[in-house]
């Protein structure tokens, strides 16, 4: 027993050493719509959100109508303005997606980036659980015509 004891006490000693891992720091970013881009030239996609398609109506990945591009449009611009001259924390990463991006949290200023631009009204929830997600995908057509996913009244 009193050889176990100094083992114990060094092996304490060691995980009250261990520090959690910082936040990576990224001062470059761009973003190629408004869930996407590179930091510091990296791939990157937002974790659990999603902001309405920029590419053309009809076009494979593009958004379902113009009103989607056109918020697609000011979604990306709202996080150009909001993250100009910023340093952008990574909080939580989950590997890379089908794309080969890196899916990520992002944090402003100890804020997370996507609580907001969803509090802004530029971005929607969209969980997921690895790849696979646990709601629809929301439909920014139905949003930009409501306000809120469903039509507006006449």
């Amino acid at each position: 027993m009193l050889h176990i004891l100094p083992a114990v006490t060094l092996l304490l000693t060691n995980i009250a050493a261990i520090e959690p891992p910082q936040p990576r720091t990224f001062d470059q970013v761009y973003w190629s719509d408004g869930d996407s881009g590179r930091l510091n030239g990296n791939k990157f996609r937002l974790a659990n959100v999603d902001a309405p398609e920029t590419g053309g109506v009809g076009a494979r990945g593009g958004a379902k109508c113009e009103a989607e591009r056109e918020l697609g449009f000011e979604a990306k611009a709202f996080l150009v303005e909001l993250t100009r001259n910023k340093d952008l924390q990574v909080i939580v990463s989950y590997g890379p997606d089908r794309y080969d991006r890196e899916v990520v949290e992002l944090a402003i200023n100890g804020k997370p980036l996507a609580d907001i631009a969803i509090e802004a009204g530029h971005l929607r929830p969209w969980p997921h659980k690895g790849r696979r997600a646990l709601a629809k995908k929301p439909d920014w057509c139905a949003i930009a015509m409501g306000g809120d996913g469903t039509r507006a009244a006449p």
